[in-house]
């Protein structure tokens, strides 16, 4: 006889042990278990014969809290067809491909796009890019980064906190940044890395600015964590070729959404 049934996990190592079947998939969930994430984080696990079959993360270190749901699409389908009431009024979602369904009962959902799942598996190309302009950008350079992605970059979701862990990078020309790589996620604790934050002035786009910070970047990273990743739209194609030059390979794929109560 099948027995299964949903829970809200709070053992570390148990969600880790789950998580590392697939780092580059769950490279975010795991950075999200470091300490200096987890207070915002409510975990969830759908068991079947007392083995956890999908893990989904409700983050909630942002104005909009966020869910992850990336397990195998029939577990996954379950676990949040147990969740669905628990769910917030409205979040934003990472999920894989046709379980939103679950959600749209309850939800009115608006897709993102499609997201692929990039993973540095060719560190040696680093070495072939020019960092030399690269520098560490450090907490006295909040104020200039913040009017830098006020003006290139809108939206984004920066969190002034992440300067603590020295692993931001920019590039200034005429006595401004022009070009900034970052992290999303960091853990020292757990060896992963996930970038973020990425961005060029649209004025000197196409000089190789953010491939050099990039560079700069993944190379500092490397020397702290073992798994670096990230996350890019699936049609972003000068992104995703600039990723390929430095190493980077689709791994997986996902989808972008936002869930309101109906």
């Amino acid at each position: 006889m099948v027995r299964s049934e949903t829970i809200c996990l709070h053992d570390r190592w148990e969600i880790e042990s789950f998580l590392r079947q697939n780092v580059y998939l769950y490279i975010y969930a795991i950075g999200d278990l470091d300490d200096f994430f987890w207070p915002y984080t409510t975990w969830y696990a759908w068991y079947e014969n007392d083995e956890i079959r999908a893990i989904a993360l409700l983050y909630g270190g942002r104005k909009l809290p966020t869910l992850l749901a990336l397990s195998e699409e029939s577990k996954t389908k379950q676990l949040l067809h147990d969740l669905v009431q628990l769910l917030p009024q409205k979040f934003h979602a990472h999920l894989r491909s046709g379980v939103n369904d679950v959600l749209k009962k309850k939800y009115d959902i608006k897709s993102h796009g499609q997201y692929g799942k990039m993973a540095l598996k060719n560190k040696s190309s680093l070495l072939r890019v020019d960092c030399s302009e690269a520098f560490r950008l450090k907490n006295e350079d909040l104020d200039e980064i913040l009017e830098f992605y006020e003006q290139v970059y809108p939206g984004n979701w920066f969190d002034s906190e992440m300067l603590r862990t020295k692993q931001y990078f920019g590039i200034r020309k005429e006595n401004k940044l022009v070009s900034v790589a970052g992290i999303h996620v960091y853990s020292e604790q757990y060896k992963v890395a996930a970038l973020g934050n990425i961005v060029t002035h649209p004025d000197y786009r196409g000089n190789g600015f953010g491939k050099a910070v990039t560079a700069k970047l993944c190379r500092e990273l490397s020397k702290k964590v073992d798994h670096i990743g990230l996350n890019v739209k699936s049609d972003n194609d000068i992104a995703i070729s600039m990723y390929e030059d430095l190493g980077f390979e689709i791994v997986d794929s996902y989808w972008e959404y936002t869930a309101e109560l109906k």
